[in-house]
């Protein structure tokens, strides 16, 4: 209430101080107003002042009033209710508690909230009643007043275990249960016989004899010969069962060692047939790099056959048709080699063409594969497909003439010398078949057409999906920044004709004339150590680890490390042939490296990488010697600069120094 304005107390209902229902501590309310009759307070000051000798204080909002002050000395505001508390001192005139009525609260109440100095607003407060009973955690009494106080403990409702699912039992200990039992008859009998005037029939009677009498010793005596009986019969089955376990274990390991040998000795059939097949009817590169090894052992061996032999002119004449038998060797080498260029370049257009005409194809988020045609790729198709049937032989006259006028309907859609001369060349044909001259004479016309609409087929202005393709670029430009010179053919051929070992420094020959200084000279097959390389390749990309080293080494660099370091055999059995030996990981916890290998038989290796510790199952001679081999591996290939990025940090410091 503000200084300049008056105001009076006004309580919510009468005071009464009766002993019956008084207490000590009287609770009064007063709203607060500006107007207030002057009969009401005039009775307000007779009450108090009929309490004032017995009220030693008043309390109101959690303050102590002195005795010589009012209720306008608080710090209540306009419209507000001030609630006071009278302490008496006279417990004779208030004997007892004041009999409190119950209050309930409400479940919604509104509280006003000031949000600004001059503005108020309502709220409505929702009230949570609990619903469980509160424990009872003690408390403590106010001895001059009466009231009890209880602890008070956490608000919340005790959180419940979630259900599992299944049904919970409590699980007893397994302990003995024991149980007394009296075997006395709960009341006295009796039995009754026949006597005089009774008869008792004796039909269901039992004749009883007593047996030889047990003692303790006899008994349990006769107990453990039948728990020995027992124990026999249970050794003897389990003896048994494990007898037929081991005979089933054995019998499965024969089985397997007969199935893996006989699978060992199919696998040698089959290569022996295959490389057979291969010198019989050679195909690949490879096929006649063995065939000519095959050559050079054969010399060999009669050249070793002769000189042990032979001496003087007979030694003489041995070798002149020693040689003679070469020359015809190597010539009908040289006469396969045409047959099977031929093929393989036949073989070559076709696959080049196809890889042209294949959709475009990616994979989806989902791992499904989405092909897409586009105007590029079909116009590569339609030429494939008129191709294979302009290449096609033994077909009938009228459908020669078809395809060589869909031909001619192809290639006049763009007007050069190439398209004119592939005109005149079909003309020529469709004439001469009219003529009905024979087809053996028509095969050189019918290669050239071949030959030229092939030719037209890999002009980038005629099918532009050919231009991704082809080895050479249409633009020279492109062909001049990775072109390198042959100092052997002397030949001007891009960087990928040549052989770069890991230790070269320098561009040497070109493939093709290495091949032809091995085959006139050395005559080596490639191809053990070029299997070596792809499975050790594979086996790597399996891994996932984003190995380096193994992508960087050639095969020369292979073949110098199982010839020179591990002497083309295997470390545990030194088996020697390099058809059935792979190199692997020494410790496949880091990438392959050629001082982090191993050369083993396919067993031997399966067998390795399966072990966790190489310590506890290899003796320390074996690996003492396999790290002997690393450190030689090492110091070869510390010399190549690609290489010395790999090499552990300590090597470098080494090499450094």
């Amino acid at each position: 209430m503000e200084n300049g304005e008056q105001g009076a107390c006004e309580p919510d209902g009468p005071f009464s101080a009766s002993p019956e229902n008084a207490s000590p501590v009287t609770a009064t309310s007063y709203p607060i107003s500006l107007e207030l009759k002057n009969s009401e307070r005039e009775k307000e000051t007779s009450q108090d002042a009929v309490l004032s000798e017995n009220v030693t204080n008043s309390t109101v909002t959690g303050s102590i009033i002195e005795d010589n002050k009012t209720l306008m000395w608080s710090v209540a505001t306009f419209h507000e209710t001030i609630q006071c508390e009278k302490l008496h001192l006279d417990l004779g005139h208030f004997p007892r508690k004041a009999v409190q009525q119950d209050y309930r609260m409400p479940d919604v109440i509104t509280v006003r909230v000031q949000t600004d100095p001059d503005t108020f607003q309502d709220v409505a407060v929702k009230i949570e009643r609990p619903t469980f009973r509160k424990p009872f955690l003690g408390g403590f009494k106010n001895r001059i007043t009466g009231v009890e106080f209880h602890n008070t403990g956490s608000q919340t409702v005790p959180k419940k275990r979630p259900e599992k699912g299944t049904t919970l039992f409590c699980r007893e200990t397994q302990t003995v249960f024991q149980k007394n039992k009296c075997q006395q008859t709960a009341n006295p009998t009796s039995t009754q016989m026949t006597k005089v005037g009774l008869y008792v029939s004796s039909v269901t009677d039992k004749l009883i004899t007593p047996g030889k009498y047990f003692t303790a010793e006899e008994y349990h005596k006769c107990r453990l010969e039948a728990v020995i009986v027992l124990q026999k019969y249970f050794r003897r089955w389990r003896a048994r069962n494990l007898v037929q376990k081991l005979k089933e274990e054995k019998r499965l390991r024969l089985a397997w060692e007969t199935q893996e040998e006989l699978k060992k000795k199919k696998e040698n059939e089959d290569k022996v047939r295959r490389e057979r097949e291969r010198r019989l009817n050679p195909k690949t590169k490879e096929d006649f790099e063995l065939l000519y090894h095959a050559l050079e052992s054969w010399r060999q061996e009669e050249i070793e056959r002769i000189n042990a032999t032979l001496t003087g002119a007979e030694r003489k004449a041995a070798l002149c048709g020693l040689l003679e038998e070469e020359a015809q060797l190597i010539a009908s080498i040289g006469r396969h080699k045409l047959n099977a260029d031929e093929e393989n370049q036949h073989k070559a257009v076709l696959h080049f063409l196809s890889k042209c005409a294949q959709p475009k194809r990616w994979k989806a988020y989902d791992g499904k594969t989405t092909e897409m045609d586009t105007p590029y790729t079909l116009r590569a198709r339609e030429l494939l497909e008129i191709y294979h049937s302009v290449s096609m032989n033994d077909i009938p006259q009228d459908e020669r003439v078809d395809v060589l006028l869909t031909l001619r309907c192809t290639v006049e859609e763009h007007a050069c010398e190439l398209t004119k001369e592939i005109v005149e060349l079909i003309d020529r044909e469709v004439d001469l078949m009219s003529r009905e001259v024979k087809e053996c004479n028509l095969e050189g016309l019918r290669k050239r057409i071949c030959t030229l609409f092939l030719q037209y087929i890999k002009t980038p202005k005629f099918n532009p999906e050919v231009a991704k393709i082809l080895k050479v670029p249409p633009d020279p430009i492109k062909l001049y920044k990775n072109v390198n010179f042959c100092r052997s053919c002397e030949n001007y051929l891009p960087s990928t004709e040549f052989p770069v070992p890991a230790n070269s420094r320098t561009i040497g020959r070109c493939h093709l004339c290495c091949k032809l200084d091995n085959e006139a000279r050395q005559r080596e097959s490639f191809l053990k150590y070029r299997l070596i390389l792809e499975n050790l390749r594979k086996s790597e990309a399996d891994y996932q680890d984003d190995t380096k080293i193994v992508f960087l080494v050639q095969l020369q660099d292979l073949q110098y490390v199982i010839e020179n370091i591990w002497g083309c055999q295997s470390a545990l059995s030194a088996c020697s042939d390099l058809y059935d030996l792979v190199m692997v990981r020494w410790d496949k916890q880091m990438e392959w490296s050629p001082w982090n290998t191993i050369l083993l038989t396919k067993d031997e290796a399966d067998a390795h990488l399966k072990l966790c510790n190489l310590q506890e199952a290899y003796e320390a001679a074996f690996i003492h010697r396999i790290k002997q081999k690393h450190i030689r591996a090492k110091k070869y290939f510390a010399q190549i600069p690609a290489m010395t990025s790999f090499l552990p940090r300590s090597n470098k410091q080494a090499n450094a120094s």
